[in-house]
């Protein structure tokens, strides 16, 4: 798990609606990455971005949100802005043109 100035992060920290119907109780921050980093993207708010960020790093999060399908277009625009990686490499933003 990640840590936060010795903290550990839990997914437990994260918004219960991004998991309702998933038990959280077998997730796990690493095994789980895609499917984390894309309900966070679609769903989640700036404090489940915020722990995302930490966990993961922009980078990987970024390179998990290219193969994602079903990205809407501002968390295209965002993980781009801050990765600088250009829409069109996104996948769903392939599609959805």
């Amino acid at each position: 798990m990640g840590k936060n100035n010795g903290k550990k992060i839990k997914l437990s920290n994260l918004s219960p609606h991004l998991f309702w119907d998933v038990d959280i109780s077998k997730l796990d921050f690493y095994n789980n990455k895609k499917l984390i980093i894309k309900r966070v993207l679609n769903y989640g708010l700036i404090d489940d971005w915020n722990i995302i960020y930490k966990i993961y790093g922009i980078a990987d999060i970024a390179k998990i949100a290219v193969s994602i399908k079903d990205l809407d277009i501002k968390s295209i625009s965002f993980v781009s802005l801050l990765s600088g990686v250009p829409k069109r490499q996104f996948v769903c933003y392939n599609i959805q043109q």
